[in-house]
């Protein structure tokens, strides 16, 4: 499936069990993530999407199964995971920016203290990269005085100030108002565009069949189907596929 070289990523049979294990969560996960790729998961509510994705940096702690990042199982009990997650940056539903640092504060925090840049060399950074996505004005400005576009354009950048292997973003456009979906989106593509190695979880199918180099299909916490976007959009091969393409198309 993959040329194990370029595995960044391997999870092999992840479960997460809830309630004393009536829950399954995710019920047997395994997916090997390359270097570059773009994986976008798609499936119903409550289908293990996020579950699977939060695992990923352990922000869920799996009942069982690994997860081996560069190398490492980082579900392994004497890891530093801290350390790993370092090198993931995540980008929620909501922007989970710090409200009383402005813009810059919220980009240069981070790699001023975990991976100790200097305070021009991190602001350097950080206008480099508020420029990329069209938010140079915005540096001195706090996030209340931000549009939730902006915000979670903001959100994406200060992940990216961190130089992560692998970016992760659950639903990051769920809670935004629809005009301010396509901003979004859009500074995503650009990344994809860069070769950044993602793993998005998404309602927006037109990104997932445009951006997505693998569409990973889920439901009752486990992986049915997956493929490259014209297979799984244009020929989908399982029932339960169908039935939710009629209804999100």
């Amino acid at each position: 499936m993959s040329d194990k070289q370029n595995v960044l990523i391997e999870v092999h049979d992840l479960k997460k069990h809830y309630r004393e294990g009536t829950i399954h969560a995710l019920d047997g996960v395994s997916m090997d993530i390359c270097r570059g790729e773009v994986i976008v998961i798609v499936g119903p509510s409550g289908s293990g999407k996020s579950t699977f994705l939060r695992s990923l940096n352990l922000l869920e702690l799996p009942t069982s199964g690994e997860i081996i990042f560069d190398g490492v199982d980082i579900n392994a009990p004497h890891v530093n995971i801290n350390k790993h997650r370092q090198k993931m940056g995540m980008v929620f539903q909501h922007f989970n920016l710090f409200p009383n640092m402005t813009v810059l504060r919220n980009m240069t925090i981070g790699p001023q203290k975990l991976l100790h840049k200097s305070k021009d060399e991190a602001e350097a950074k950080a206008h480099e990269l508020l420029e990329r996505v069209g938010l140079s004005d915005r540096a001195d400005a706090y996030p209340s005085q931000l549009s939730g576009g902006q915000k979670q354009r903001i959100a994406i950048v200060r992940a990216l100030c961190m130089e992560p292997e692998v970016m992760l973003f659950d639903e990051p456009t769920s809670a935004l108002d629809p005009e301010m979906v396509g901003e979004v989106l859009d500074v995503m593509k650009e990344l994809a565009k860069a070769g950044a190695t993602m793993v998005v979880v998404t309602h927006e199918m037109g990104f997932a069949r445009e951006v997505g180099s693998r569409v990973v299909f889920m439901d009752s916490g486990k992986i049915i189907e997956e493929g490259t976007p014209e297979e799984i959009f244009d020929h989908p091969q399982s029932d339960r596929l169908k039935s939710f393409l009629a209804k999100v198309l």
